[in-house]
């Protein structure tokens, strides 16, 4: 297969892996797309949503995609960063200590129920996230490219859980709220999950691959490279520092606030098959880029108010550039 070399290869190859994820995974096209985008960002995402809504499904279909590697970690209370990253063991054998390593260690991650996990573990797979990399016993050694962790919380049960502090929930590049399907989609996936098949295997046979990981990376490489003019630039950056200043936020979103919205809405730009981004693209992806690093003050939650409605308050009265 040969490397995509211009962004309209790339939108295609983006657009089949979209057509092929959407055999198995029914509906939900919000969260494949910000899926989609934050693996050609190279970022990684934070999942919200109740059980039961193709979660790992989803991780597993796009893993199959480009012949990535995945890898499935169920975070618990009694779960040690060693369990995550790996650890040294003693071979009889040989008689010396050799390294195991642990399921960090592949292009596709689920971080399932990450806030279940203790802090010191929290922050081994957070520390890997940042750096792609993992030492262990003073062996450094990287993780294969493309590399994405998608974590997973569930918004209903918070009991007996450890809530990421908002320095950690800064690494990641979005934030996805995932809901139920519609009904249309609902019967769709009852249909095709009860039509000739037992038990609740997640089947992804029906997902062929047709791109592999040195393909990924080269599309990463040229959604980084898409132009992005200083208006734009100029308007994700007044976004990011208007948090800092609206009435009813407590905590506003720093620097990195900002380099995560334009590293996403280049990502959007070339799912859209466009070669630059606009104050759309922008806009579009704000709200998964930035509700994870804000928090209102106590008053607004009295009121009822939401983040994502207090940031569309806020996108409404920030002047975009025109064209």
């Amino acid at each position: 297969m040969n490397l995509p070399t211009t962004p309209i290869e790339a939108t295609e190859l983006a657009r089949q892996l979209r057509g092929e994820v959407a055999r198995v995974f029914v509906g939900q096209n919000a969260v494949v797309e910000h899926t989609l985008c934050a693996l050609l960002s190279g970022g990684h995402i934070l999942l919200e949503g109740v059980p039961g809504l193709g979660k790992t499904l989803l991780v597993k279909a796009l893993a199959k995609t480009f012949g990535g590697q995945f890898a499935r970690i169920q975070f618990t209370p009694d779960l040690m960063p060693a369990d995550v990253t790996g650890h040294t063991l003693y071979d009889v054998r040989s008689s010396q200590f050799v390294i195991r390593r642990g399921p960090v260690f592949a292009n596709l991650v689920l971080a399932d129920e990450i806030n279940r996990a203790p802090a010191k573990t929290q922050a081994a797979l957070l520390e890997v996230m940042q750096e792609a990399q993992v030492t262990i016993e003073g062996k450094t050694m990287p993780l294969p490219p493309p590399f994405l962790v998608l974590a997973t919380q569930n918004p209903i049960e918070q009991e007996g859980t450890y809530a990421l502090p908002e320095a950690q929930l800064d690494r990641f590049l979005l934030k996805v709220l995932i809901d139920y399907p519609s009904l249309t989609e609902e019967r769709a996936l009852v249909a095709a999950s009860c039509t000739g098949r037992t038990g609740d295997r997640l089947e992804v046979e029906s997902v062929r691959q047709i791109a592999t990981p040195e393909q990924l990376v080269a599309m990463q490489q040229i959604a980084a490279g898409l132009r992005v003019d200083d208006a734009v630039l100029d308007y994700a950056v007044r976004i990011v520092r208007s948090t800092r200043e609206w009435p009813g936020i407590a905590i506003g979103a720093g620097p990195r606030g900002a380099i995560a919205l334009v590293r996403a809405a280049r990502a959007i730009a070339l799912l859209a098959g466009r070669d630059f981004v606009t104050p759309d693209d922008v806009k579009h992806i704000a709200l998964p880029a930035l509700r994870h690093r804000i928090s209102l003050v106590p008053e607004a939650e009295i009121e009822g108010l939401s983040i994502d409605g207090v940031l569309n308050s806020l996108l409404a009265r920030t002047d975009a550039p025109r064209a």
